[in-house]
């Protein structure tokens, strides 16, 4: 098992920033891609961005281009999202991911491990 905490969440205003982590422990981090989804009240959960196990390869759903930015550090067995120019749209529960093969994908069911999610509240 990998057990993964999201931490960085809280309420910020419209154009604000915050940078969500994701620490992971448990069985080995290595080889893992991750992935950041979240959940707004009444909605599916969605997709928002992911990140192969090298960090060369990125993917982001398309209303967060150019404003959130994933990364890793794999000696910190971490995993970021810096969300800038945030939105009121962009208010949800954030979740990360962990999936078992070293290359990211955008859909919940090839993901193997989850957090327990970090609210994030922008105001307008």
């Amino acid at each position: 098992q990998v057990q993964l905490v999201e931490s960085g969440g809280g309420l910020v205003q419209a154009g604000g920033s915050l940078r969500l982590s994701c620490a992971a422990s448990g069985r080995t981090f290595s080889g893992k891609a991750m992935g950041w989804f979240r959940q707004a009240p009444g909605k599916e959960r969605e997709f928002v961005a992911a990140i192969s196990w090298s960090g060369g390869r990125t993917e982001y759903t398309e209303t967060v281009k150019g404003r959130f930015t994933i990364s890793r550090d794999n000696a910190k067995n971490t995993v970021y999202l810096q969300m800038n120019s945030l939105k009121p749209e962009d208010t949800a529960v954030y979740y990360c991911a962990a999936r078992d093969l070293p290359i990211p994908k955008i859909l919940t069911y090839e993901y193997d491990y989850w957090g327990q999610g970090t609210q994030v509240t922008v105001s307008s």
